[in-house]
């Protein structure tokens, strides 16, 4: 009888916060930047500089522990984790190891099989390193210390799940609580989250763990999940021919759809640990907690019992909505501003939806406007356009951020609504179309749609089509 196996995952969630200025120091954070511009004594590790913690990143860091159930460590250090890479510019890095600011947390995750709680062992705060630029061409290494010192929060969850859909599960959940607390904008393909999956596999039943690796190099929910399956399947072949798993950390090739060791870590590497002697501890007060606590925002669970009450719109479209910080942020600013909230959650479940899939954009990316969103919903609904201009001025608005009542001006795309004109254009149209004509005076009613669309074609689109079916009905008699 076959053997069944069991996967067991825990992971490490890095993400950046979203400070102005590093954690120690007052150097930049943006993204980009010409190499090592954003940079000072204190982040590229100079003798004799003095780290300053950056209270932002403390508020940031509680405030995640609190919205993800943690214990909040009211005493709490940094300790230096000491080792000599060339992205490392003190050869050490400030972390937390004996004393996290989180620990002993969980967040609930709704999956297929139901919900269930997955552990969360500890968040802790740490600086990121530098960067290194492999460049082929001149066959030397590059250092770029821009990105040296930018606030990052380790977050380690218990080994609580079992397959790749709880690990998305999992992430998501967590990625939209730090989006919610705008702590982060957690963006995997541009690094502001990364996420290190610990897996080993067990017989169904054991109580023991396997030998667990780490697998890195994960910039996509889609590269983690395959990741997942094919570090699962790779240890199970080599337990089916009785080998053993090694421990060692793995690189994921997502375009070759397979992992290859990077490093053993049979023998734990020894960082030397100890309390970093220039940063004082952090004591934290029952005030500064419960103020905190009073400044959380609404998470989603919550908007999604207000959306069903306040707006009646259907379970599909809030919870697509409420699924972005920005797109829930984007709709309750264009109601705020008079649009009806199904015409508003219309416009965001359809077209923009379309283009976002169409340019390969996440929702954080919309650029358009709550007030000119409004605008061109009120230009519909005031039949100013028609549904079929709406969507091509939205395009470019969705585009370009353009004042959609100023462009249909300047671009001449108002309804006509002149009598006359609308009435002259259609006794040309029958003119030309007898068999049509003919068709839907015989009684075939698909031949109205014909000589509609004729007339919008004369008209350049800028007729209402529901005008001019009637006008056609009322002089075919």
């Amino acid at each position: 009888m076959a053997k069944e196996y069991e996967t067991v995952i825990g992971l490490e969630v890095h993400v950046e916060l979203a400070t102005k200025t590093k954690i120690f120091c007052g150097c930049s954070t943006s993204f980009g930047g010409r190499p090592n511009t954003h940079t000072c004594p204190v982040c590229t590790g100079m003798p004799g500089s003095l780290p300053v913690l950056n209270k932002k990143v403390l508020e940031y860091a509680v405030s995640v522990g609190l919205a993800t159930n943690c214990n909040i460590t009211r005493y709490c250090k940094f300790d230096r984790k000491n080792y000599f890479y060339p992205d490392n510019p003190q050869n050490y890095q400030i972390s937390q190891l004996y004393l996290p600011i989180c620990r002993d947390g969980y967040v609930e995750i709704e999956t297929a099989g139901g919900s269930r709680k997955v552990g969360i062992h500890e968040i802790h705060m740490e600086e990121d390193a530098g960067k290194l630029i492999h460049d082929e061409w001149e066959d030397c290494t590059l250092v770029d210390y821009n990105r040296s010192g930018v606030p990052l929060i380790e977050i380690v969850s218990q080994p609580d799940m079992r397959s790749a859909e709880e690990v998305i599960a999992y992430l998501e959940k967590l990625r939209l609580i730090i989006q919610y607390l705008g702590a982060s904008d957690c963006k995997l393909q541009e690094g502001s989250m990364r996420v290190d999956v610990n897996l080993s596999v067990r017989e169904v039943g054991a109580e023991q763990f396997g030998t667990r690796t780490e697998m890195k190099n994960l910039n996509s929910f889609r590269a983690i999940a395959r990741a997942i399956q094919g570090e699962r399947e790779r240890q199970i072949g080599l337990l089916e021919e009785g080998k053993a798993v090694v421990q060692e950390t793995r690189r994921w090739d997502d375009a070759k759809e397979t992992s290859y060791a990077m490093r053993s870590k049979e023998d734990a590497q020894d960082y030397r640990y100890f309390p970093d002697p220039d940063l004082t501890p952090v004591g934290i007060s029952e005030e500064y907690l419960e103020e905190l606590r009073a400044r959380q925002p609404e998470f989603r669970t919550e908007k999604m019992a207000r959306y069903k009450s306040e707006y009646e719109l259907p379970d599909y479209d809030i919870e697509i909505i409420t699924g972005s910080k920005h797109m829930a942020d984007l709709f309750e600013a264009t109601v705020a501003l008079g649009s009806q909230p199904k015409k508003v959650s219309n416009w965001l479940m359809g077209e923009t939806l379309r283009l976002l899939k169409e340019e390969e954009l996440d929702s954080e990316d919309i650029r358009f406007s709550p007030e000119n969103l409004g605008k061109l919903i009120a230009l519909t609904e005031s039949k100013a356009i028609n549904s079929t201009v709406a969507k091509e001025v939205f395009e470019v608005m969705f585009r370009e951020d353009v004042d959609p009542e100023r462009y249909v001006e300047e671009k001449g795309l108002k309804t006509v609504t002149d009598e006359s004109a609308l009435r002259g254009t259609v006794e040309e149209v029958i003119a030309s179309n007898p068999q049509s004509v003919e068709d839907y005076k015989n009684g075939k009613e698909k031949a109205i749609g014909f000589l509609v669309g004729q007339t919008m074609k004369a008209m350049k689109g800028k007729a209402d089509p529901a005008g001019v079916n009637r006008l056609l009905k009322e002089l075919l008699g």
